[in-house]
């Protein structure tokens, strides 16, 4: 049943050295490990990917060896147009969950969740990219069902490979503080995978993650202003329309489709001042304080409500849409 996570012997286990199996499992023992979570955006569990994963006291054990070092989230193949591996984030700390006995909160270093530009799937080239998978036969073992597993080294950088790889890219406008785009091109920065230990990508480079963060709004909105629904694109093919961040990222907002918004420019220059704000139902507010309200109103979308994104999973959250309204709107 896959709105419960398996459980495997292996939490129960409480010494191993780092050298040794379980069955297949890689054991890390004593320092920090890389590590899988499945998650799906229908799950009984409390989980909010950028901010916090839920999970039982069975799998506290495992877990545990992820504090201070970096996890994949995975979506299962039964999950109807799965995302497979689709983000990374850090683990902060491991806390008991205050509100259910028995059930612990992996909590998520701010600034750290980074949702993938190239989505990888369960098998490229007919193999696994996650081949700490297979068993001794070479077959597809029972911990691919776990929901919270160790991830070597080599299988972490083969699925970051991937999901960084640009062949697809959506320019921006030209910004003359981005000077590598002046050309009109993207410099490709390579995978940082750090002396000791592999790091997640791009997690001080402002600029790259915002370039990243707009790849993934503008794929999710078709690059559509959400506003207006306009979809214009330049004479140099680039998509006119921006990525804006619901919650700031100067206020602890996270670089996550459901926290972003495919706004023209105009449009995004209002959101930002707080002139126009979204209720939860995507219906447009208009502040009070706009000096031309006819011009505005006939701007954006006839309907009065903005428009979502193709999949129901990347809709703006709730709680980002009520922090712009309570922070940022002007009434």
């Amino acid at each position: 049943m896959w709105g419960l996570r398996k459980v495997n012997h292996f939490d129960t286990v409480k010494a191993f050295k780092p050298s040794l199996t379980d069955k297949g499992w890689k054991v890390y023992a004593g320092f920090m490990a890389l590590g899988i979570l499945i998650h799906r955006h229908d799950s009984r569990y409390a989980d909010h990917p950028s901010e916090r994963y839920q999970f039982p006291k069975s799998y506290l054990s495992r877990a545990s060896k992820f504090v201070g070092n970096y996890i994949i989230y995975y979506e299962p193949v039964k999950v109807k147009n799965t995302r497979g591996y689709y983000a990374t984030a850090k683990i902060e700390k491991i806390i008991p969950d205050p509100t259910e006995q028995g059930m612990f909160l992996a909590l998520i270093e701010n600034g750290s969740y980074y949702e993938f530009p190239n989505p990888v799937p369960f098998n490229v080239d007919q193999k696994l990219v996650e081949r700490g998978l297979y068993n001794e036969k070479g077959n597809i073992s029972g911990r691919s069902q776990s929901a919270v597993r160790p991830l070597s080294t080599e299988d972490f950088k083969r699925i970051m490979d991937i999901a960084l790889k640009e062949e697809e890219i959506i320019l921006p406008r030209i910004d003359g503080n981005i000077a590598h785009l002046e050309t009109g091109e993207e410099a490709h920065l390579p995978f940082d995978y750090g002396e000791e230990r592999t790091k997640a990508p791009y997690t001080s480079n402002r600029i790259i993650r915002d370039r990243m963060f707009r790849r993934n709004i503008l794929k999710a909105y078709d690059e559509r202003c959400a506003i207006t629904g306009l979809k214009l694109i330049n004479g140099g093919g680039r998509a006119e329309v921006q990525a804006a961040h619901i919650q700031p990222v100067s206020e602890n907002g996270p670089d996550a489709v459901q926290n972003g918004l495919a706004l023209s420019g105009t449009v995004h220059w209002m959101f930002d001042r707080g002139l126009i704000s979204l209720e939860d139902t995507l219906e447009i507010k208009i502040s009070r304080h706009v000096n031309d309200l006819n011009s505005i109103e006939s701007l954006i979308n006839p309907n009065g409500f903005a428009n979502a994104p193709i999949d129901e999973r990347y809709y703006p959250h709730t709680k980002y849409l009520s922090w712009h309204r309570e922070n940022c709107f002007k009434r």
